[in-house]
């Protein structure tokens, strides 16, 4: 005969466990990188991905980016040309179209940059948006067409052009053919240029490589998140080159503000209105006109 107990243990009691558990979901908290702290998800997404206690800035998709930079969250998606797929058929421990695939699924987005155009504070204006999650934000074909195709588009819609650069560097996997990224962007900045539209970067964490070494620092003026890391190679690598101890801070975005490299530091609760004060004063728009308050009411 069975015993009885080992039913209860193996059957029952797994049963009612399962009935009594709530369901959290796995990304209903997020750790803070700097204290370490559990902070709910829902406060952090309301809080534009800033941790309320700690004020590190966290990631944002280019989603959410796009949403908190337009009026109302509105914006039009510009649509990129098709670039080769996998142009050298790489494959080191996985085939390039593999992680190309997983990256497309986890974001949502073909490549690390989407461009829009939308209404900031009333002035049109276009936006390229890096996403880190997209493979590092790395700098391939795709990714550069995108840039490309975002300030060309700019040029001729008369718009400034507002990049926000997150990326570890140039992808790998495209060897030469993402390096000539760099020059294409370049040449693309020059004509923004020459069609008299402000160009206007925003160096998020982090923010190095072949990114640093093109577009990201060509902008008329250049705008950092707080605490960001802006470099090309990472601090470790120079410090293993120059066999010197770097300064307290070095490469972080309030460091480079000291000398020069930067030239603001702006909390992302203060960035869309500076982007749209920014745009209005390189472009001469006038300020949107503030609504007039009523009359007070004349004394009985």
């Amino acid at each position: 005969m069975a015993d009885p107990m080992n039913w209860i243990s193996n059957v029952v009691r797994p049963k009612i466990r399962s009935f009594l558990k709530r369901e959290v979901p796995e990304n209903a908290w997020i750790k803070c990188p700097e204290t370490g702290q559990l902070v709910y998800y829902k406060d952090v997404e309301a809080n534009q991905f800033v941790i309320p206690s700690s004020n590190y800035h966290m990631r944002m998709s280019a989603t959410a980016r796009l949403k908190s930079l337009f009026d109302g969250g509105e914006y039009e998606e510009i649509v990129i040309p098709d670039a080769p797929v996998d142009p050298l058929r790489f494959r080191d421990e996985r085939r390039y179209t593999d992680r190309l695939k997983d990256a497309r699924t986890k974001t949502g987005m073909q490549d690390a940059v989407k461009v829009a155009v939308g209404r900031l504070d009333g002035l049109a204006a276009t936006a390229g948006v890096q996403d880190f999650d997209f493979m590092g934000g790395s700098l391939g074909m795709a990714a550069g067409e995108a840039v490309i195709t975002g300030l060309e588009t700019a040029a001729a819609r008369a718009t400034p052009f507002i990049m926000f650069a997150a990326s570890g560097g140039a992808r790998m996997q495209e060897g030469i053919l993402s390096l000539m990224q760099m020059p294409r962007t370049t040449v693309a900045v020059q004509r923004l240029r020459e069609a008299r539209q402000p160009y206007i970067v925003v160096l998020t964490n982090p923010t190095t490589g072949g990114v640093t070494a093109s577009y990201a620092m060509l902008g008329d003026v250049h705008i950092a998140e707080p605490g960001a890391l802006i470099g090309f190679a990472g601090p470790r690598v120079i410090e293993q080159t120059i066999r010197e101890k770097l300064p307290e801070g070095f490469q972080r975005a309030e460091y480079l503000k000291d000398h020069g490299m930067v030239d603001m530091v702006v909390h992302r609760h203060q960035l869309r209105e500076t982007l749209a004060r920014l745009c209005r004063l390189l472009t001469r728009a006038p300020a949107v006109a503030q609504e007039e308050a009523p009359p007070a009411p004349a004394a009985a």
